[in-house]
């Protein structure tokens, strides 16, 4: 397993960190009929809202994080890392097609559910990663086995419950009152995951590194031969 540089750990942490400042910064600048609880963050990067700027901003550097994360983060497994990879895109691409002020949009609907599945689902596609390439004496080995963050019965939760919030969110949307929150707690907890993984990366990779490239396995030394005469 490939080493996560140091630098990736602030990337993953600056995640989190754009969204609530981005949202909290923005919507400070909106008029008083602005609710973060009904209204969403895309309210807040559209055309109409006051300092758009600053919602578009933290959003491009939201999607950069995620694709910086995918670039790096080689114990995920492809399927996850490209997944990522599609949501930092999609997260970026938002701002080319913003939510108007007046009724809703195809093209930004389309984008923002491309975004919210895809980083929703990057977490159980590592539950693909133990391959069929993988022998089963090798991944079952300290070495073979991946960091507790992308293990099957691990990913497929996390993915689970992101998709249970989005599941939340559909359900403001066509006839709630609180889709902001819905939105902002979604949102989040898919910010925060791309840290908690490049974290146990990390921790697995310095665990091998001091265990030494057998995993801590020393080879059994054979029986000594004493020679005749």
């Amino acid at each position: 397993m490939r080493a996560v540089p140091s630098w990736a750990v602030a990337v993953a942490a600056a995640a989190p960190v754009l969204l609530m400042t981005g949202w909290t910064v923005a919507g400070a600048r909106q008029p008083p009929g602005y609710d973060p609880i009904r209204d969403t963050i895309s309210e807040l990067a559209a055309p109409g809202a006051t300092d758009s700027w600053i919602m578009s901003g933290c959003l491009v550097l939201l999607g950069c994080c995620y694709l910086g994360t995918a670039l790096v983060l080689h114990a995920a497994g492809l399927p996850s890392r490209f997944l990522l990879a599609v949501g930092g895109v999609a997260t970026i691409a938002l701002i080319a097609v913003p939510r108007p002020q007046v009724g809703g949009s195809p093209a930004h609907g389309t984008v923002a559910t491309v975004a919210v599945l895809a980083l929703s689902l990057w977490p159980a596609g590592s539950a693909l990663r133990l391959p069929r390439s993988v022998r089963r004496d090798v991944a079952a080995a300290p070495a073979g086995t991946p960091p507790w963050a992308f293990r099957r019965p691990v990913a497929l939760a996390v993915t689970a419950l992101l998709l249970a919030l989005f599941g939340w969110f559909v359900v403001e949307v066509t006839g709630g009152s609180r889709t902001g929150l819905a939105e902002r707690v979604a949102a989040l907890a898919v910010a925060c995951w791309p840290l908690v993984a490049v974290g146990s990366a990390r921790r697995a990779h310095r665990g091998r590194t001091a265990a030494g490239p057998t995993g801590g396995d020393r080879p059994r030394a054979g029986p000594v031969r004493r020679s005749a005469g």
